[in-house]
């Protein structure tokens, strides 16, 4: 098990570190094969069997994030059936909050924000977040966003002051699985600005963002490309050409075409030219974007 979970590890910091590529989906998906090979060519005792199909659980929530990060939700869905089935079989509830808490996330994705709330809600029921305010408050960090995108500002705003509630009661020292590594004040900052500038409140926006940026670990390189490209989208909201071009140029080159930041870096691309066609930020950005090609 020991080896397993270094395995694990590892997997969750090449996830914090390059973000859902195609090489690091697979690599999850054969440990989790791996796992429930192991599983069933092995005699052992039922707490080694469960812990196996939570480990093996565990493998698939990666995979199926890596899809869902990279933008590959056709991949996605699968995964998710088989991590509710191996984290069912090992009745953890941990990875059983992982799993749906990636569901909310891939349908946001796929334009189904009423099966998103519905994916967060069934996180938030799980009884680790009544246990653990600190899985509480990501809960509703991320529900914020599905508010968000429903267009239901009030309940958004609300939710987000809940999971800054919550997170504020939380034990930090407290010890959490390795994939719960990733949340802290910086990704409640994150998902406050997705929130936000779903729903046109820029200054809001902007500010969560640099409040993250301020926040954010080092080795956080996904983390720290999303949050300068969502920074430039809010201060583009408020007409603020220069900077907003100034942040998206921060974006480093070799995530500039990945996944949800290239997404997001197309999106500021489509909305600079319309807001600023003539502006000379404009062009050198469509310069840079070139370059960078």
């Amino acid at each position: 098990m020991d080896r397993l979970n270094a395995k694990l590890a590892a997997v969750v910091s090449m996830d914090n570190a390059y973000g859902g590529t195609v090489e690091l989906q697979r690599h999850a998906a054969a440990l989790a094969e791996e796992t429930v090979r192991l599983q069933n060519s092995h005699t052992a005792s039922a707490r080694i069997r469960s812990e196996l199909y939570g480990v093996a659980a565990a493998f698939t929530a990666s995979a199926m994030w890596a899809a869902i990060d990279g933008r590959r939700l056709d991949q996605a869905e699968p995964y998710l059936d088989r991590a509710i089935t191996l984290a069912g079989l090992a009745n953890n509830r941990f990875i059983l909050f992982r799993a749906w808490g990636h569901a909310g996330i891939m349908y946001r994705h796929l334009g189904r924000p009423a099966d998103a709330i519905a994916a967060a809600e069934a996180a938030r029921g799980i009884s680790i977040t009544r246990s653990d305010p600190f899985y509480a408050s990501l809960a509703f960090a991320r529900l914020a966003t599905f508010h968000a995108d429903a267009g239901d500002a009030r309940s958004s705003q609300r939710a987000i002051g809940l999971a800054q509630d919550s997170y504020d009661r939380a034990d930090q020292g407290k010890h959490r699985p390795p994939w719960m590594g990733f949340y802290d004040q910086a990704e409640l900052d994150s998902l406050a600005t997705f929130a936000n500038l779903r729903l046109r409140r820029w200054e809001a926006a902007e500010r969560h963002a640099h409040r993250c940026l301020a926040s954010l670990r080092p080795d956080l390189e996904r983390n720290r490309a999303l949050t300068y490209a969502n920074l430039a989208l809010a201060q583009l909201g408020q007409g603020d050409i220069e900077p907003a071009v100034a942040a998206a140029r921060t974006v480093a080159p070799s995530m500039a075409r990945q996944g949800r930041v290239g997404g997001l870096l197309d999106s500021f691309t489509t909305q600079l030219a319309i807001v600023a066609p003539r502006s000379s930020d404009t062009a050198a950005w469509h310069e840079h974007r070139r370059a960078a090609a």
